[in-house]
C-alpha cells in the first residue's frame, strides 16, 4: 500500500516539475497583461500540463491493475477506482486552483516578476495540494489492501 502512495507522490512531483517550467514561461510571456489575466492564463496552462502528465503517469502505473486473467477489463474495479480518483483529485484541484490563483495574483500586485510570482504561488499551492491529496486518498481508500 505504501508503495502505491510513493508512486502517486512521485508522479505528482514529476508532473509538477514539468509544470513549474511551463507555468513560469507562460507567466513571463504575459508580462504586459493585467495581473488577473496573467494569473488566469497561467493557471489554465498549469492545469493542462499537470493533468496531462499526471494522467499519463497514472495510466502507466495502473494499466495492468484492471486486467483480468482472461485479458478483459475488470470494469467494476475500474469504475470504483475512477470515482475515488475523481473525488480525490477533484477536491484537491479545487483547493489548488484557489490557492494558486490567489497567491500568483497577490505576488503580481506586489511587483514580483511574473515568472517568480508563478513559481512562488505554485510552491505554496503544491505544498497544500500534497497534504490534501494524500489525506483524501487515505479517506477514499484509493489504495486499500
Amino acid at each position: 500500500m505504501y508503495k502505491q502512495y510513493l508512486k502517486l507522490n512521485r508522479n505528482i512531483f514529476i508532473a509538477f516539475a514539468v509544470d513549474f517550467i511551463v507555468s513560469a514561461i507562460v507567466a513571463q510571456m504575459l508580462i504586459e497583461q493585467e495581473h488577473y489575466i496573467n494569473a488566469t492564463v497561467t493557471l489554465l496552462a498549469d492545469h493542462g500540463t499537470f493533468l496531462s502528465i499526471l494522467g499519463f503517469l497514472l495510466y502507466l502505473d495502473n494499466r495492468n491493475k484492471y486486467r483480468l486473467n482472461s485479458g478483459k477489463t475488470n470494469w467494476p474495479l475500474l469504475k470504483t477506482d475512477l470515482v475515488k480518483i475523481i473525488a480525490s483529485l477533484g477536491i484537491a484541484e479545487i483547493i489548488y486552483t484557489i490557492v494558486r490563483w490567489g497567491f500568483q495574483f497577490y505576488f503580481l500586485t506586489v511587483d514580483y516578476e511574473p515568472y517568480l510570482a508563478s513559481i512562488t504561488g505554485q510552491i505554496i499551492a503544491v505544498a497544500i495540494y500534497l497534504v490534501v491529496i494524500n489525506f483524501l486518498v487515505k479517506i477514499t481508500r484509493w489504495y486499500k489492501d
